[in-house]
């Protein structure tokens, strides 16, 4: 498969634009390129410069955690920025179309509409798995990239492995598997299959078991071509100064982030388990992410009645396969109590 001919025209021709950064190599003592305050700035940091375009030594340390080599990373605001980047790459507005799997994160879906470009809804099975069948019958020559979100959010559920590989073998665009939540779950991320599938393209963040959300950093995995394509498109600083030392110096304590996911995976556990006992949950969806879906009585009352002690859980009963259903997200060990006594309370 060459990536090169999935990108839009527009894109292939595209010159991108070209930073103070990029325009020498070698080291430098005066910057008089870049309109810069040479004075420094009112902080006790020194963020008079621009960042560095290509994030290397930040994506140097990921190098080495991950095992994915610099040029098959890309950096983003948030992994919605390399979401909304895909859409701008490779589909043509008005013409093409992507695929996506309710229920599942909504951005997918959000990013198409302000891209213009169609997307196609194929449920997930009533066990939250890929519809193989309905997935093929909806592809045509004008689809160009499938998301596919596992651990899967809202259910929590890994998507069975042979069948995303079914996917990528058969699929003659981009896979994108959303990882955020992979971190919590038994199953192995697909970062040793990069060289496997050239169309693959994995999504993974720093805002959740990193600790990181208010950053806004995401990351990409693909093979070369796709990550050359996304940097011509992204703008020219896309991550600041101020990120970059931050997650490098949050990439110093991953014996904590580890110990964090410890104790996530034991709490999740021990909060299902509590909650099947409540005579208010019918039903605790098996999960893999850092949060777990419960099916109760009346979803609509009892989010309201949570929301009115200070208790904020997220209402999924409108959404496809979730009818009936609060997500509710992991928190310490002293959130749960407190969560569980309110919920109890509701009982009495």
């Amino acid at each position: 498969m060459d990536i090169n001919n999935l990108q839009r025209e527009n894109i292939k021709n595209l010159k991108p634009y070209s930073t103070a950064r990029d325009e020498y190599k070698g080291q430098a003592s005066v910057f008089l390129d870049a309109n810069e305050n040479g004075y420094g700035s009112p902080l006790d940091v020194n963020f008079n410069r621009y960042p560095d375009p290509l994030q290397l030594d930040l994506k140097d340390a990921i190098s080495k955690i991950k095992g994915v080599p610099i040029e098959n990373t890309f950096l983003g605001n948030g992994s919605d920025e390399a979401i909304d980047l895909l859409f701008r790459a490779f589909c043509e507005p008005g013409k093409d179309n992507v695929i996506i799997l309710p229920p599942t994160y909504g951005m997918y879906e959000v990013s198409a509409g302000i891209n213009n470009v169609e997307a196609r809804k194929v449920n997930l099975l009533p066990n939250f798995q890929l519809d193989l069948e309905k997935i093929a019958e909806a592809i045509d020559e004008n689809t160009k990239l499938i998301f596919i979100c596992s651990p899967n959010n809202p259910t929590g559920n890994s998507i069975i492995r042979t069948d995303i590989e079914t996917v990528l073998a058969n699929f003659n665009g981009l896979v994108i598997i959303d990882e955020a939540y992979i971190n919590y779950a038994k199953q192995r991320t697909f970062i040793q299959e990069l060289t496997e599938y050239p169309n693959l393209v994995i999504l993974q963040t720093f805002s959740k078991a990193w600790g990181l959300a208010a950053l806004r950093l995401g990351m990409a995995f693909a093979a070369r071509p796709v990550i050359d394509i996304l940097n011509k498109v992204k703008p020219p600083y896309n991550i600041n100064q101020a990120t970059q030392d931050l997650a490098l110096k949050a990439l110093e304590n991953i014996a904590q982030v580890n110990e964090w996911i410890k104790i996530t995976v034991t709490e999740r556990e021990n909060l299902s388990e509590e909650l099947l006992n409540l005579p208010i949950v019918k039903k605790v969806h098996a999960s893999d992410a850092n949060f777990i879906l419960i099916e109760v009585i009346d979803a609509l009352k009892t989010y309201e009645a949570l929301v009115n002690q200070g208790i904020i859980v997220r209402d999924r009963s409108k959404v496809t396969l979730c009818e009936g259903c609060l997500r509710i997200t992991i928190g310490t060990p002293q959130e749960n109590e407190i969560f569980l006594a309110a919920l109890k309370a509701l009982n009495s």
